[in-house]
């Protein structure tokens, strides 16, 4: 793979937004009415958050008449993994990869310049595709032997994470269960 090519040459600069005081309805029609799959949340050029639509779908289920009174920031991703325009793209896969991400923010000087997806990268580059699905089957194979050792051991622990929502391998860590990449991140 090309090393010297850089997020900056294939973010996406102008991004769909919305502001943090956004309601979850707005959000969702905006997601629809744009085809996009996440919403960067801004004020100005300072970035709070993003929303996706796994927030939009948690905000439903737990207040669904309420989606006209949900502020975006109230919902957003708050803990958010942020990269330079000058990183190299596989910079930006392997942070995707190691944080199971398919979005980053391009982050210069504390200001949000641009937004890259795992989308924008494969219309870049199509031959990673077929790298990114071997890489998949792998991390799944690696899933799985975990799972397994974990079952055999008795510790099995499978549910969703309260740190960061996603469906995982759990443990206990100060009163909260957690998954493996939260608690690497503590």
């Amino acid at each position: 793979m090309d090393t010297r090519i850089r997020v900056g040459d294939v973010m996406t600069r102008d991004f769909i937004h919305v502001n943090p005081d956004s309601t979850a309805f707005e959000c969702a029609r905006t997601m629809m009415k744009k085809r996009v799959g996440s919403l960067v949340v801004k004020n100005g050029n300072e970035l709070h958050g993003i929303i996706t639509e796994k927030d939009l779908v948690w905000a439903m289920t737990k207040k669904p008449d309420k989606l006209k009174e949900i502020r975006a920031k109230d919902i957003l991703t708050r803990k958010l993994i942020t990269i330079s325009p000058e990183a190299t793209i596989h910079q930006a896969l392997g942070k995707m990869n190691k944080k199971k991400l398919r979005r980053l923010p391009v982050v210069n000087n504390k200001r949000i310049v641009g937004y890259i997806t795992l989308k924008d990268i494969v219309k870049f580059m199509p031959g990673l595709f077929e790298e990114s699905r071997e890489f998949e089957k792998i991390r799944e194979e690696s899933e799985k032997m975990k799972k397994s050792e974990s079952a055999s051991k008795g510790t099995f622990y499978e549910n969703i994470c309260e740190e960061c929502g996603n469906f995982d391998i759990l443990e206990k860590i100060d009163e909260r269960m957690i998954c493996e990449s939260c608690k690497d991140e503590m």
